[in-house]
């Protein structure tokens, strides 16, 4: 079947999806930037997945909008003298959605599960001697050595937040996908009435019982205001923007830039729910020529320079921002340690390594994503400065799924393998070097890139038992400075996604995520 066969199909599944039900006055139809294709929140980073996990689930703690983390499943917690063990207790009226009883023995078994998949999660279990449940409503964490990220990953809103499930779900390999969705979030998953690629609902959780505290972003009251949410699959960014003015539907995550003067004002609010945003950036390919050299590598970063690129890419600069930081700017751990490498192209300064390095015209093959609008011009900007330093670029064109596949070849150009990938990360995805992908340097057998800098690591482990946030600062500080030293990644700038909801609904939260408790709809 061809894409534009699966695109209409699509599009018809949608149309029958809006028009098969009537519209109840405590529904809430919501479509997202793309499809929902995974449902289990610890197996998949998808943000439609996290998303999807953010309704139905809840967290031990969470961020709120100052990014300082607050208790959420968890009642009150102490920490032993030497910093070594934690001890946890969860609050009361905590219930799953089948009626039976939330428990520390669930929360260990989640835990267990969250650290195999997750960064932050397997950094922990490195250290963890023991994690156990006493009682019922009480779990403690034993360290081997003191660490000042516990609450932070406990807390990490984004990636693959650690999702609270019952212990017979946790205890699903992670090689494999849950296939019971039973939460204790604000909403229940019905997961008879899902259609992969049409439609998934949710329900209100009669059962749950939200903090006292005010919302705010991931934090507090957690209060579902709706009967009933509708996600329904829409693929193409016009249908959607007609649906929302409409009123066919009550929400859209994302409203492309080109597409913001179809927008009836008058009947939706178009907002910026998400200030942090998206950094976009790149990885070179250290295991083939021409980035087998670190001058060339160092050349490559001193060629690109920001402004253009997104310029290029989200015209007026109130849709993105410039950053030299590698793990975000405005985020606890942004630095301007060899910033200067990143942000203005030096086309100059390139020319003079690739001559020292001896740069012998090996093509550089420049992966191009297509599909997503976010980063449809980024490529063909980069091939240009690249191209003005004295590089020879060749352009590949492909969607993001070929591109995750593609990047998976470790061998040459010539047989399908890639120099530079470009890819985009939320900022609370990269805010810090347990959690940022961008700067792994592991080897053959790290994230593709393959950049070997055990420097990296090292200074990575130090960061985990780091006790002082001015201590992990400086450490990061020193990890950002070796990664564009030795060219592993580099940031290209942030942008933000415009989101539209109808006139008629009320109290959406600005928030890193798509959060819906707190929703409702003015005289319904």
């Amino acid at each position: 079947m061809t894409r534009k066969k699966r695109t209409t199909l699509a599009l018809l599944a949608t149309c029958l999806a809006l028009a098969g039900a009537p519209v109840r006055a405590s529904d809430l139809k919501v479509v997202m930037e793309s499809r929902l294709g995974n449902l289990d929140p610890i197996l998949s980073a998808s943000h439609q997945t996290r998303d999807h996990g953010y309704l139905i689930y809840d967290t031990l703690f969470a961020l709120d909008a100052s990014q300082a983390v607050q208790p959420q499943m968890v009642e009150g917690y102490t920490v032993s003298q030497d910093g070594k063990v934690y001890t946890f207790r969860l609050r009361d009226g905590l219930t799953w959605h089948d009626g039976k009883p939330v428990t520390a023995a669930d929360v260990v078994a989640s835990i267990k599960r969250w650290g195999q998949r997750d960064r932050m999660g397997m950094a922990l279990k490195s250290i963890t001697t023991d994690l156990a449940a006493p009682d019922d409503r009480t779990f403690t964490l034993t360290l081997s050595q003191a660490s000042g990220v516990v609450l932070e990953a406990f807390a990490k809103p984004s990636g693959v937040p650690l999702f609270i499930m019952p212990a017979r779900v946790a205890a699903t390999p992670v090689t494999e996908a849950i296939t019971d969705y039973t939460g204790s979030g604000p909403f229940v998953f019905k997961a008879s009435d899902y259609q992969p690629g049409v439609r998934a609902i949710y329900e209100k959780n009669p059962r749950y019982v939200p903090r006292s505290e005010a919302p705010s972003w991931f934090a507090g009251a957690k209060v579902a205001k709706v009967d009933r949410i509708e996600r329904i699959e829409m693929p193409d960014p016009l249908t959607a923007v007609n649906a929302l003015n409409s009123g066919e539907i009550d929400y859209l995550q994302n409203i492309n830039v080109d597409l913001m003067p179809l927008v009836q004002t008058s009947e939706v609010t178009t907002r910026r729910l998400d200030a942090l945003g998206y950094q976009v950036s790149y990885r070179l390919n250290h295991l083939q020529p021409p980035f087998t050299n670190k001058l060339v590598r160092q050349a490559a970063l001193w060629a690109i320079g920001q402004s253009e690129i997104m310029q290029a890419q989200f015209g007026d600069p109130a849709h993105y921002s410039l950053c030299g930081a590698a793990f975000g700017c405005g985020l606890p751990y942004a630095s301007d340690v060899s910033a200067a490498m990143v942000l203005k192209a030096d086309p100059a300064k390139a020319k003079a390594l690739l001559a020292e390095a001896r740069y012998d015209g090996t093509p550089v093959g420049l992966i191009h994503i297509s599909d997503i609008p976010s980063l449809s011009s980024v490529a063909p900007v980069m091939a240009q400065q690249l191209r003005a330093a004295g590089f020879k670029v060749e352009l590949q064109a492909m969607d993001f799924m070929t591109m995750l596949s593609r990047r998976a070849n470790q061998g040459p150009v010539s047989a399908g393998g890639w120099s530079i990938f470009v890819t985009s990360w939320h900022n609370t995805e990269i805010q810090d070097p347990l959690r940022n992908f961008m700067i792994v340097a592991e080897g053959k057998g790290g994230y593709a890139g393959w950049a070997d800098v055990p420097q990296i690591g090292a200074l990575t482990r130090e960061f985990l038992t780091a006790t002082s946030l001015e201590e992990r600062k400086a450490i990061a500080g020193r990890i950002q400075g070796i990664a564009y030293d030795e060219g592993v990644f580099a940031p290209l700038g942030s942008f933000a996604r415009v989101s539209g909801f109808r006139k008629d609904v009320e109290g959406v939260l600005d928030a890193p995520a798509n959060l819906f408790w707190n929703i409702s709809k003015k005289g319904r």
